[in-house]
């Protein structure tokens, strides 16, 4: 994919909401990072609030992952989430628009030197990660030290899918971004020794899914990463970033390559992939993306765990 260009047509009057929130983002995040950690969690306070979708599934993800945790736990779990959920956000701008030297200070890394063999071998690399709070700024940071095309999915508003682009790609200038769906294109960056992010740990619906157990619960979980591996020739490399606590920044950590895979038992590599998934979650249960719908594709048979979506009806004038 080419690299987004301003056009004149996303000054239409329908964006300047989105321009108006997005200039307003930029304004808050020239504050100080630890003032900006604060304010994250009052937002995410307000997000608790106001959320209640939102709120209730990632309860209901919380209890069906961790019965053994007391009530009292996962509530705490669950406010915590909704703080990071909320720091995420200026995490995101200040990934799209600090500049680069002072986004890096706040960066610890650990493991590069096995991307850098790879990479020094022309050897293709699937960087497998997941769907942490901090996902958007341990994107940005490694991305200042190597080479590594994101997934991307086109937001419907023109506006925002322009700035986020261009903030996702500003940090390293041989990056580029790959539709998710471009499934071709991944596996040539792959051959010709590149690496792509790719995070396997959301549920896709059941096209090329097996139902593996994660923490112990029947799971849709996606083959492509043993796919992405197998036909790109490919390591698995995982990474994982933490936000510290006490505004010290983010530790990222780049993990060694998965030995023997993939084994060739779709299966059997999905349920490997979910073993890992549930290791680093535990490390960090606050700052998993808990909001999102993990266990929405059921087996044949099995009850839904999530309640309908609540969507708005149109008033509708009377007739009369």
């Amino acid at each position: 994919m080419t690299r987004p260009g301003f056009k004149p047509a996303l000054l239409h009057p329908r964006y300047w909401l989105m321009w108006f929130g997005l200039g307003l983002l930029w304004l808050v995040v020239l504050l100080p990072y630890p003032l900006l950690l604060r304010l994250g969690r009052l937002l995410g306070w307000a997000m608790y609030l106001a959320m209640r979708e939102r709120r209730e599934i990632a309860r209901i993800n919380l209890e069906l992952c961790f019965p053994q945790w007391s009530a009292a736990r996962r509530a705490a779990v669950l406010r915590e989430n909704f703080a990071s959920n909320g720091i995420a956000l200026f995490e995101m701008a200040m990934a799209w628009w600090w500049p680069p030297r002072r986004l890096a200070k706040l960066a610890r890394i650990e493991g590069l030197e096995h991307l850098q063999q790879a990479a020094a071998a022309g050897q293709g690399v699937v960087l497998m990660s997941l769907h942490f709070t901090t996902l958007e700024i341990g994107a940005a940071l490694l991305g200042q030290r190597v080479t590594i095309d994101g997934m991307y999915r086109e937001h419907r508003n023109a506006a925002f899918d322009y700035v986020q682009r261009r903030g996702r790609e500003r940090h390293n200038a041989d990056a580029i971004a790959v539709e998710r769906e471009d499934v071709r294109s991944m596996l040539k960056s792959l051959r010709k020794g590149r690496g792509i992010w790719y995070a396997p740990d959301q549920d896709y619906g059941r096209k090329a899914s097996v139902f593996v157990p994660l923490f112990g619960v029947t799971a849709a979980t996606v083959t492509a990463t043993a796919t992405f591996a197998r036909l790109g020739k490919a390591l698995v490399v995982p990474f994982t970033q933490t936000r510290l606590p006490g505004a010290q920044g983010y530790l990222l950590t780049v993990h060694p390559p998965l030995e023997n895979f993939p084994m060739g038992d779709e299966e059997a590599d999905a349920l490997r992939i979910n073993q890992w998934v549930e290791q680093q979650i535990l490390l960090q249960p606050e700052q998993y993306m808990w909001v999102h719908r993990r266990f929405k594709t059921r087996p044949e048979g099995e009850p839904r765990f999530y309640p309908k979506r609540q969507r708005r009806k149109r008033r509708r004038r009377s007739a009369d």
